[in-house]
C-alpha cells in the first residue's frame, strides 16, 4: 500500500488534520516523515490503527480508554474497558426511560383532555406527583417519595459533564469592582461597566476579559452576599475608584461553557473535578468560590454593539481551579 498524506487520510476517514496531528502528539497515532518532504505520511499499518480509533471512538470508547486498548492485547483489560463503557452506557438509557415514561403519560393525560374537552391542570403538584409515580415500581408507602428520587437520579446522571475542557490562564492585571447587599451582581457590574466605556478599554485592549465570582459566597443571616468583577487591563493603566487594580495570578482550570443564567451546573463541574482521574481541585486566590471564577464570552463584541440596550452576555464559562494528581 502506498503511503498516504495527511490531507489524504483526514479526507478518507472523515477526520480533521487537527485531530489527526493530536492523536500523534497524545502517542495514538503514528506518522512517518520522509527526507525532503515537509508532510506527515501514513503507512498501511497506521490507517489500520486509525481505523481501530475510529471505531472505538464511535462506540463511545474514552481516549485514555482506547490508547489502553491499543496497547495491550490483554483480554481482561479489554473485558474490565468494554464492561465499564456498558454499564454507564445501561445507567443513561435507564435514566433515559424513566424521562420518556413520564413525557409519554402526560403526553397521553393531555390528549386524554383534549378528546374529552376538560380541563387538565398540567403543573399543579397533584397532577405531576401521580404521573411521576408511573415511573416507580415500589409498592411501600414512600412511592411518591421513590418516584421522585427515580427522576432526581436520571437527572443526574445524564446531567454528568463528559466534556469538559482543561485551559490555562495566563497571569493578568485587572480592574475589580466589588459590591456587597442583596443582588449584588447588579450593582457590582455597573462601575465596571461605566469605566469599560469611558475609558474606551475595548479599543485600547480588544482582547479584554470579563471575570466574577461570589465574595464572600456565602450570604449573612439577612442575606447579603458580595460578588466581585473583574476586567483585563493594560499593566501600565490607573483606575479610578471604586475599582481597584488587582494583579491576577492565573493557573489551571476545568473549563464548562454555559448559557447564562445555568448556573446550577456548578455542581456538575465540582463533581467532575471530585471523580477525575487526572486532576483535583485546587483551592487558590481568589477564595470566594473556593479559587473558582466565571468568565463572561464575547466580551469586545458586547461592547462594540451597534445597539448599547441590546447587547448582552448569553454565554458563560464556569472555570474550576485545577491541578495535576
Amino acid at each position: 500500500m502506498e503511503l498516504q498524506t495527511i490531507s489524504q487520510v483526514a479526507k478518507s476517514y472523515n477526520i480533521s488534520t487537527r485531530m489527526l496531528r493530536y492523536y500523534e502528539q497524545i502517542g495514538l497515532l503514528p506518522s512517518t516523515r520522509l527526507e525532503d518532504y515537509a508532510y506527515r505520511v501514513y503507512d498501511e499499518a497506521a490507517t489500520k490503527r486509525l481505523q481501530q480509533i475510529v471505531v472505538l471512538r464511535k462506540l463511545r470508547i474514552p481516549l485514555k480508554q482506547v490508547a489502553e486498548l491499543l496497547s495491550n492485547d490483554d483480554v481482561v483489560t479489554a473485558l474490565t474497558i468494554f464492561e465499564t463503557n456498558v454499564s454507564e452506557i445501561n445507567s443513561e438509557v435507564s435514566a433515559l426511560q424513566t424521562i420518556r415514561t413520564v413525557l409519554e403519560t402526560l403526553i397521553g393525560r393531555l390528549n386524554d383532555a383534549r378528546r374529552q374537552q376538560i380541563h387538565f391542570e398540567l403543573l399543579s403538584d397533584e397532577t405531576l406527583f401521580e404521573v411521576i409515580d408511573t415511573v416507580s415500581h415500589n409498592t411501600t408507602e414512600s412511592k411518591e417519595a421513590s418516584s421522585m428520587e427515580d427522576l432526581k437520579q436520571s437527572s443526574e446522571v445524564l446531567s454528568k459533564l463528559k466534556n469538559v475542557r482543561v485551559l490555562y490562564l495566563p497571569p493578568m492585571t485587572v480592574a475589580s469592582s466589588h459590591y456587597f447587599g442583596k443582588n449584588p451582581e447588579e450593582y457590582a457590574d455597573v462601575p465596571l461597566h461605566e469605566f469599560v466605556r469611558s475609558s474606551g478599554l475595548a479599543d485600547i485592549k480588544p482582547d479584554l476579559r470579563i471575570f466574577g465570582f461570589n465574595n464572600p459566597c456565602d450570604p449573612d443571616e439577612d442575606g447579603n452576599y458580595g460578588y466581585e468583577f473583574w476586567v483585563t487591563i493594560p499593566d501600565d493603566m490607573d483606575v479610578p475608584a471604586p475599582l481597584v487594580k488587582k494583579h491576577f495570578e492565573g493557573g489551571l482550570y476545568g473549563a464548562h461553557s454555559i448559557q447564562m443564567g445555568n448556573f446550577h451546573e456548578w455542581q456538575q463541574l465540582f463533581a467532575w473535578a471530585k471523580d477525575n482521574d487526572s486532576y483535583v481541585h485546587d483551592i487558590r486566590e481568589p477564595l470566594g468560590m473556593g479559587g473558582s471564577i466565571e468568565e463572561h464570552l464575547n466580551v469586545y463584541h458586547y461592547y462594540k454593539h451597534q445597539d448599547p440596550e441590546k447587547a448582552q452576555f448569553t454565554q458563560v464559562d464556569l472555570l474550576i481551579p485545577v491541578k495535576e494528581k
